[in-house]
């Protein structure tokens, strides 16, 4: 209590940002490891939990940045039950499938086949496999070349709190995690 010592006297003012502080300290404090994951559930029936990457990609006109979005989604019914997701704001030249270089946690870059959904922007790989393998990662580079003159894409994601986000989603969708 010694620290207080030194708001005798202090006006309303002078008390109400020290209270103000001292919540906002104890907030940041606790804050969670989901705190940079977006919950919702999807008109499809998926459940979903997003995170948008730390780097930004500059659109085909050049004026603005965005960062990708990963979406893990889990159904409680149909199938597939699992699924990732990455949201472009440009579309990619591939028409079904386009081949992503991932590596999780700096390890080794493999080659894997994702869909291509509706006007390329979004890039999806079902199975509980591919969540699987973010669930205990800590970061994930995904790299995908967007058409034969385009260039490569590239989102780096901080996955804190994947783990939690994953048994959420788990938990919501009445099943165990992959």
């Amino acid at each position: 209590m010694k620290q207080f010592v030194g708001l005798r006297g202090a006006g309303t003012a002078t008390l109400v940002m020290a209270a103000g502080f001292l919540v906002f300290t104890c907030d940041a404090a606790g804050a969670g490891a989901l705190d940079n994951w977006r919950f919702d559930n999807g008109a499809d029936g998926a459940i979903t939990a997003s995170l948008y990457a730390n780097n930004k990609l500059i659109t085909a006109g050049g004026a603005i940045s965005y960062s990708p979005v990963l979406t893990i989604a889990c159904r409680s019914d149909g199938e597939p039950r699992w699924s990732e997701r990455l949201q472009l704001n440009d579309g990619v030249s591939a028409s079904r499938t386009i081949t992503m270089s991932v590596a999780v946690d700096q390890g080794h870059k493999v080659s894997e086949t994702w869909s291509v959904g509706p006007r390329g922007k979004t890039l999806v790989r079902d199975g509980a496999d591919g969540v699987k393998r973010l669930a205990t990662a800590s970061r994930l580079l995904l790299s995908w070349r967007f058409g034969l003159l385009s260039g490569r894409g590239e989102a780096d994601f901080d996955l804190g709190g994947v783990g939690e986000a994953v048994g959420r989603l788990a938990g919501d969708c009445n099943t165990s995690p992959p």
